[in-house]
Order: C-alpha cells, then structure tokens, then sequence
C-alpha cells in the first residue's frame, strides 16, 4: 500500500487482520523518517499506531467523534483522514498542525493542547448528540498519565451520574511525558497484570462455545466469575457507575476490534482500557524512561543523535535555573522542588536523584502543585514550584486565592515562557504576565544571564513573598563576567541615550545588545530584569526628560507590561504619548519555527531598531 494514496480511512473496512498489521509497519516507518526531518511528537504516535487503525475500523469517522486528549499523538490519525502529504510542512507557519485542528479537517471534531480535557469534552457531545436526537458514537482518547488530572475526575464523576453513552478509551502505556507516578499508576498496575488472563479467558470461551454443553459450562462460571469480581475485585470505574473492558493488548488487533466492537455494543457509558507500549517500533524511543523522545527535533534515525548545534557561550534556561536550585537545597534542607510531570522538560532530573525525599512529581495535576506548595510554605518549608508557563494558568486559582492571598514564600520557576514555537496556539507561554501581574503580593522577573538568574533564585529563596521567574525556551547567555550591579526592583541601563530608549526583557535584551552594540546605533536600551515590580525611579527620569520609550514584549499585550506602564504614566499624570508598544494584540499564536514566528508577527529586532532610528 501506498501510504500517500489514503483519502479517508473507508479502505480499513476490507482489511484483514494480517493486511492492518502490514499497514502499522508502514505508517512506524513513516513517521520515524518524517519526523527525522521536521521534528515533533515521536514516541506517542508510535505507541498508537494499532490502537488510532483498529479505533477507524471500528467506528465511522467524520460521523462517529473519535478525538485525542492533548492530541499531540493524532499522528496515525491524521494519516488515516488524508493528509500525509502535508507531514514535511508539521508544526510549521501555515502548516500541519502538530494537534487536531478542526479548521484542518472534518475528522478533526474537538481540539486540545493541555490535557485532560476530553472526557469533559465528549460528556458536552452527548448531550447535544441526545438533544438533538442525533445517532453516532463518541470517543474520546485520553492516556493514563492524564487520567490523573482533576478535570478528568470531575467528568468521570458526572458521565457515571448522567448515563451518557460515551466509549473512553484509556491509553495506559505507564507514561506521560516520563514515567508517571502515584495511586492511579500504581492502581492501573494492578489491572496492567491482568492482560495475559484475559487473553487465557478469551481462548477458555472460545474452546467451551464449540459444543452445547461447553456453552452451558461457559454461561455458570462466567456468571460465578462476573459476581466475585464485581464484589472483591470491582474497579475504579465500576464504582463510578461505568462499564469497563479490559484490558486489551493495543498491539493486537484481535483483541482491539473484538474490545472496541463489545464496547459499540454497549448503551451504557464503558472505559475500554488499552495496554500501549510507547514509542514501539523505534528502539531508542522504546528504552527512553525520561521523556527525551516524547518531543523530538530532528534527529539522525541510525544513531538517534539529535541534529541541533550547540553554542557554547549559552545554556539552557531551564538547566541553569535547576542547577541554582539544586546548589541551594544542597546547602538548605528546607527547600523542596515540585513539578507537574516536567522533571525531564525542565531539567531536573539531578535534583530528583540526589533530593528523593525533597522532590516529588505530582503528575499532570498543576492545580495541586500549587496548592501542595502553599501547604509546604504554611509550614516553614520553602518550595520551587517548576511548571511551564503556559500550564500555570491552570493553577490561577490557586496562585490567586491561596499563594497571593495568603502572601506565601513559594519560589514559581515559569518554564517556556514567550513564543514557544512549534507546538502553537495551546503552548505559548504569552500570557503568564498578564494573568499573574494582576494579583497583589506577586514578584515578577525575567532574567537573560546566568548571573541574573543566580541572583534571582537567591532572593527568591529569601524573601517573604511569591515569586516568580519566568525563562525562555531558548538559551541564555552564558557570561564569564558580571558588569551589573543587582538590586531588588531595579532595571539595568544597558546603553544610555538621550532621546530614545528601547525598554525589554530576558532574552530580548540580549539580541538588542548585539545588535545595538554591533551597529552603534544612536538609542539606549534598559533591561526590565523586575517586570513587577517596575523601577518607578528610572521610568519618572524617562518621563520628565521626554525620552521616547519604546516597549518591546512579545507577550500578550492587554495587561501586560506595557500596560502596567501607560497606568504609570496616567497615575502620574507623564506624557503617555511618550511610550510606544510593540506587542501581541488580541490574537492566538500558531505554529511555527521561533524565528519565523517572531518575524511574521512583527518582532523583527533588525527592523525594528532600524523603524526606531529612522
């Protein structure tokens, strides 16, 4: 079969069982040498292969909703509905989307970027679907590792008080990015175990219904069977009014479509849980228990090198953040570390080594992070709180009603924050400063070197308040020397000037130093290392000189840091016509390489030093 000549997945309903498995043999080869090239989700696309075919076979998209949780592994599913042709444009500007898009595809029936969230997702569905007296089946694909959020709970709860028929598909390959952790896990273990039962008890009823009397034989302990376990052995999901099957071996379409097709069947509300084995097929993304190939960038397939250069006069953000704060537990043993499932994307797998009993994975579950965190700083222990930026608006409550409130000493490492790049509208990491800037208590910085952020977490560690910094996906600058002087609150004048004046933050001021620098251009440029709070000293020297202030902030710009000062100036009665703003409108950001995004939405720092000289 040539994979490029698939329109729609009608072609899966003449194939036999030996005709699919040939079928994930081509698509595992595909994506490795696609993904080699471009990058992206590898490891779960792998490990869904038979599992997104059986699921297509089974059901009858665009009419039955068959939709992913994050929908990072809609890979195969996006092969299956036509569109293999796009896979060298993935992740890019005006290309592929790396997740369902429902402008992309009319398969594509719900989108997601954070998980959890599809259960909720399918329990809105059905009630439509009834409402309106519609026929067709719902879904959704959730993994285990997102199971564990409070979202999923939540719907779980109220599909088992609804009675809705909804098919879940529990994809349970023991990982969510790396491997997950807690009861749940450990719960699912217990039911992971029991894979090789069912398969005996599939061949025991096979053999017993070839004859009458092995029928009848079949009928009385089935029926022993199904009443000791619904009284000794009931699961989760029984207990919360649901059916369950399971659980069935994802590699295996006999046991898939003979699952899938008892749980069509079924009226009421069922979780068909599905054994996967993460990134099967390739032997590096097999044996990865770190998450290195979860998301990958291009890659050489032989050696499983990844193909990026690195410069050595910059560091990784979220290493140098977690190498400061393993020097400071090292040395305090009243500071622990806790992360959301990011203890490999955010670097801290030192520190969950050597600190076992002071670093602790909640799992996908950012809302009690958060609070655990507060509950820590109630109690004299100081926590960091590692959490990308774009999931810490899954915890606003908290960081709102309890950290701000309350006026906790919780040091929030915000990862990935600014323009992420190639996983798009759901990841960036541009709205963390307008959502948090707002609430009283709240320290804000955002550091360029490794010398601000060794400052940065020492006060951070040492300080009464929550507070934050926030750090690019790209790396920092990696100095030898410290020509600053650091004080709490306060910008650094970078280049002095008279009449016009670049004012920015993190990475950003390192470009315009270079540039600045490099070109001895007649303008000043002023790190904002505090984006709350501001360096009111400098701004009225600023104002009441009428230096023309030029604000660069790739962020959202409603509530952000320009905002924060054009209500400076109107409080202090300065010429806000003074201050011109160079930020994220009201729009969403989509996909693409870092660079090309910062040029196709306007911040081209070349070009915009060039507009303010001219």
């Amino acid at each position: 079969m040539n994979l490029k000549d698939i329109k729609n997945p009608l072609f899966l309903k003449n194939l036999n069982n030996k005709d699919l498995y040939r079928l994930s043999k081509e698509i595992r080869k595909f994506l490795i040498k696609s993904l080699s090239h471009t990058g992206g989700h590898l490891s779960s696309n792998l490990g869904i292969v038979e599992l997104t075919i059986a699921l297509h076979k089974t059901f009858n998209a665009p009419d039955d909703r068959i939709f992913f949780d994050v929908g990072h592994q809609s890979y195969v599913h996006k092969i299956l509905t036509g569109r293999i042709n796009d896979f060298n444009t993935l992740r890019q500007i005006d290309g592929l989307s790396g997740y369902q898009k429902i402008s992309e595809s009319e398969y594509d029936c719900f989108e997601g970027g954070h998980s959890s969230t599809t259960i909720s997702a399918a329990v809105g569905m059905a009630i439509a679907r009834d409402i309106k007296a519609e026929d067709y089946h719902i879904i959704p694909v959730i993994g285990d590792g997102a199971l564990i959020n409070g979202v999923a709970f939540e719907a779980l709860n109220n599909l088992g008080y609804l009675q809705k028929k909804v098919i879940i598909i529990l994809n349970d390959n023991g990982m969510s990015i790396s491997k997950n952790t807690g009861a749940l896990n450990s719960f699912l273990d217990t039911l992971r175990v029991s894979m090789p039962y069912n398969k005996a008890k599939q061949n025991y009823k096979e053999l017993l219904n070839k004859s009458k009397v092995g029928k009848v034989a079949y009928h009385v302990s089935k029926t022993l069977k199904d009443g000791i376990k619904l009284k000794v052995i009931a699961n989760m999901f029984t207990e919360l009014n649901l059916d369950y099957i399971g659980p069935l071996d994802g590699h295996d379409f006999k046991d898939l479509i003979r699952g899938l097709n008892k749980a069509k069947n079924s009226p009421r509300p069922i979780v068909v849980h599905v054994i996967t084995k993460k990134g099967k097929g390739y032997k590096y993304a097999e044996e990865d228990s770190l998450g290195k190939w979860h998301g990958i960038g291009k890659f050489d397939i032989e050696t499983g090198e990844t193909l990026s250069k690195e410069n050595k006069d910059e560091i990784n953000f979220s290493k140098l953040v977690a190498d400061e704060v393993y020097n400071h537990m090292s040395n305090n043993k009243n500071i622990v570390t806790i992360t959301p499932a990011m203890v490999s994307g955010s670097k801290l797998d030192r520190i969950f080594s050597d600190f076992k009993d002071r670093s602790f994975d909640v799992g996908i579950a950012e809302s009690h992070a958060a609070m655990m965190a507060a509950g820590l700083a109630l109690n004299g222990v100081h926590p960091f709180l590692s959490i990308y930026s774009t999931f810490s608006q899954r915890s606003y409550d908290q960081f709102n009603h309890d950290l701000a409130r309350m006026n906790l000493p919780v040091l929030i490492g915000l990862d990935r924050a600014g323009i992420v790049g190639e996983d798009g509208d759901t990841h960036h990491g541009v709205f963390d400063i307008a959502i948090f800037r707002n609430l009283p208590n709240f320290i804000i910085s955002a550091p360029r070197n490794n010398f601000e952020v060794n400052y940065l977490v020492d006060i951070g560690f040492n300080t009464n308040h929550h507070f934050i910094i926030r750090y690019s996906r790209e790396n920092a600058k990696l100095l030898q020397k410290n020509n600053y002087t650091f004080a709490f609150g306060k910008w650094l004048t970078i280049k002095k000037h008279c009449k016009k004046v670049i004012i920015s933050y993190g990475i950003h001021t390192n470009k315009f130093e270079k540039l600045i620098i490099d070109n001895d251009y007649d303008i000043g440029l002023i790190h904002a290392l505090f984006i709350k709070p501001l360096d009111y000293q400098l701004l009225a020297y600023l104002f009441k000189n009428n230096i023309e202030i030029n604000i660069f902030e790739p962020d959202i710009k409603a509530g952000g840091f320009s905002s924060s000062i054009l209500e400076y100036a109107n409080i202090n009665n300065y010429n806000g016509n003074l201050v011109k703003i160079n930020a994220i409108d009201d729009i969403y950001i989509l996909s693409g390489n870092i660079n090309d995004l910062m040029n196709k939405y306007g911040f081209n720092y070349q070009k915009y030093i060039e507009n303010i000289v001219k």
